[in-house]
């Protein structure tokens, strides 16, 4: 999930190909790195908006979030006041959410894992899983695309047999820099599923990291999640404390 900021290994590009060549296999690992890592760190501090469109409601939310390591995350809601306190809290890849109406802290089980987070078009599972693109699948030009000397190619990634997920291929749009644009995702009979745009570019930290994103479930053109960052601070210190269960009641 994008917005669960964690462990951030910026590796330099290697030199593009010519326009017209075939990039290698090392380039194009080198990219999907910086892709996997965009907009990630060590610990982050992200106050972001998310507005939800679905065919039964509209709903915006605004919200805090604190990353350290890929193990550790708290999502914290502070605006509708009615949902202000509202938290998820992850630790590897176990799920609590807590109700501050209910005083309630609940667990999240493994059948609602692909339920919608805060209705939105993010599962519970997106929250938890980790997987890297330059790790967990294996990637090559996807047909059509432009060469690595452009100013934007795209790479189709096909899961590994080992990896558990449910996409047959997922093509990802990026800069020569390294910079996500789009992913699209595709089923294992290759229809198109959603797809991730991503906007608004901004330097953190030295960073070229993506302000923007939109969700878009194909399904349901009309529907749509967006998350827009306001402030995104990386590499700062957070105490262990931070993602325990009684900080998800604070």
């Amino acid at each position: 999930m994008y917005f669960i900021v964690s462990s951030l290994i910026i590796l330099s590009t290697p030199a593009p190909a010519a326009a017209g060549t075939v990039p290698t296999s090392d380039q194009l690992k080198a990219l999907l790195t910086q892709v996997d890592d965009n907009g990630r760190s060590n610990s982050s501090h992200v106050v972001m908006s998310m507005r939800v469109q679905t065919k039964r409601f509209s709903r915006k939310m605004k919200m805090e979030s604190w990353s350290k390591g890929k193990e550790h995350s708290l999502i914290r809601l502070m605006d509708p006041p009615k949902d202000r306190g509202v938290a998820t809290l992850k630790v590897g890849d176990k799920l609590w959410n807590y109700l501050p109406n209910t005083d309630r802290t609940m667990r999240v089980p493994s059948a609602m894992m692909s339920g919608a987070w805060m209705g939105s078009h993010v599962s519970n599972d997106d929250l938890v899983r980790e997987y890297r693109l330059s790790e967990d699948y294996t990637y090559a030009m996807a047909p059509g695309s432009a060469s690595l000397g452009s100013e934007r190619y795209t790479i189709r990634c096909t899961p590994k047999p080992e990896t558990p997920v449910v996409w047959g291929h997922i093509d990802v749009t990026v800069t020569a820099k390294g910079v996500p644009e789009k992913q699209e995702f595709y089923s294992e009979k290759g229809k198109k599923v959603r797809t991730m745009t991503y906007s608004d570019v901004k330097e953190v930290s030295g960073i070229q990291v993506p302000h923007k994103m939109v969700i878009q479930p194909h399904d349901k053109p009309n529907e749509l999640t967006e998350m827009v960052f306001h402030s995104l601070k990386l590499n700062i210190p957070i105490e262990d404390s931070r993602f325990s269960l009684q900080a998800l009641r604070d």
